[in-house]
């Protein structure tokens, strides 16, 4: 499995076909709530594999902070540890660029997930416009 930045328009649109399936057709996320004015400036990072695509995820800058959001990984590749490669090689290439601290709004159900890779909840759960409750974690990188 590959993991690097998506810097072609064919790898961009690989990232937005994964969101497309994962959040707007199979947790059926209204697609207005979905795409933003974040995607034509922010870093997208592709995996994938012989088969093709396989997850993905971005990186907003915020000062220091390096905002991870739009994590997802396609049906098949769900179970093999996928999610946590993506965010470990998207992690590290922020704390290479300079950022000290990475935040996140995690699904809530996603919880022990992000605590397993150094994220710590905080604050109250919250609804991000999408019907879905969400929790604000952060963490050291």
């Amino acid at each position: 499995m590959r993991i690097a930045e998506a810097t072609t328009d064919a790898a961009r649109q690989a990232c937005f076909d994964i969101r497309r399936a994962v959040f707007i057709e199979e947790q059926q996320i209204p697609e207005a709530e979905e795409w933003d004015a974040a995607d034509a400036t922010c870093r997208h990072y592709l995996a994938e594999d012989e088969t093709g695509p396989a997850g993905t995820a971005r990186l907003i800058a915020k000062g220091t902070s390096a905002k991870i959001g739009r994590v997802a990984v396609l049906r098949p590749h769900r179970g093999t540890g996928l999610g946590a490669r993506i965010m470990r090689a998207v992690m590290e290439d922020a704390k290479n660029n300079g950022f000290t601290h990475a935040e996140l709004e995690s699904q809530t159900y996603a919880l022990p997930f992000y605590e397993r890779l150094g994220f710590v909840a905080e604050g109250p759960e919250y609804d991000d416009g999408s019907g879905i409750l969400h929790r604000l974690m952060k963490a050291v990188l």
